[in-house]
């Protein structure tokens, strides 16, 4: 008891609150998101936005003057992450949800996440996953499963978009595996601008080949983009990541089975989307699941 007392005194206050902001801020993005995309094509959205995050992290890298990591290995570890969390799960994410499949289809998929991450963790990262933290995993997933089902059609749309789909899943595992592994301790301006820069080089040929680039600038779009340059790319993915590097990538991993009941009752408080009973049951199996999952061993 006296170890776990001084072990919690000594975290940070903001690695502490982190788990509860990131979870608010990241499930949140999804409603600004779906609201951005009914003025813009997803990728050409998608472009726009990592060129107004790499383009508002110039000036104060400039003005900070962060110290620049010695030798490639620091840089080419920056760029991996950006290529595979930035680029690669929002990439895949939205061409998946252009090729017809539905919201909650990408989302059961996506939240598969943390029994991907258990299982590759104790070779890729050197953790283990003892059994109540698999139980703990089940119980987590299948809340979100019964969140994402009793609120929203569960349909693939087509075999490319499914597949498009679980390239979202293993971008957004292996960028945390990855950073657990390789991720250095960078100033967060000078690494967000990085990872930024690497997913605007990415997204933005693939807008410009496989869409018309359609935009339309109205406050919406602008009130979108806003919420999901500050909110998502600037303060929620620099919390994952931190909280990786600080903690266990399969218990930071699955914070994601809280997304779909936070994602409902976000959607239910600010668009009065309906929120079925069956979907309260979910989100405390969910709840239930996280809490074995973020325990602490004993031991």
């Amino acid at each position: 008891m006296p170890e776990q007392t001084a072990q919690t005194s000594a975290t940070p206050l903001w690695l502490r609150i982190a788990p509860a902001l990131f979870l608010l801020l990241w499930s949140s993005g999804f409603v600004f998101l779906k609201l951005g995309l009914q003025y813009a094509d997803p990728l050409t959205f998608l472009a726009l936005r990592y060129a107004c995050v790499t383009g508002l992290l110039i000036l104060p890298c400039l003005l900070l003057r962060p110290r620049l990591p010695p030798g490639a290995a620091p840089w080419l570890h920056l760029g991996v992450i950006g290529l595979l969390i930035q680029a690669g799960y929002f990439a895949f994410t939205y061409l998946s949800l252009k090729l017809g499949m539905t919201a909650g289809a990408v989302a059961l998929v996506t939240s598969q996440q943390p029994i991907l991450i258990g299982l590759l963790a104790p070779a890729v990262a050197g953790e283990r996953v003892d059994r109540v933290h698999w139980i703990g995993l089940a119980l987590g997933v299948s809340g979100a499963a019964i969140v994402i089902g009793s609120r929203s059609s569960v349909e693939v749309g087509s075999l490319l978009a499914l597949m498009f789909a679980i390239l979202a899943l293993l971008a957004m595992t292996g960028g945390t595996l990855y950073e657990k592994r390789f991720g250095t301790s960078v100033h967060p301006v000078l690494a967000n601008t990085v990872q930024c820069a690497v997913a605007l080089a990415v997204t933005a040929p693939l807008a410009w080949w496989l869409e018309p680039m359609h935009i339309e600038w109205t406050p919406g779009l602008f009130g979108s983009l806003a919420y999901l340059v500050f909110g998502n790319s600037l303060v929620a993915i620099s919390l994952l990541l931190a909280m990786v590097r600080h903690g266990e990538a399969s218990r930071v991993s699955a914070l994601f089975f809280l997304v779909p009941p936070t994602t409902a009752v976000i959607a239910f408080v600010l668009l009065d989307e309906a929120l079925p009973p069956m979907a309260w049951a979910g989100m405390a199996l969910a709840a239930a699941g996280l809490h074995l999952v973020m325990r602490r061993r004993v031991g």
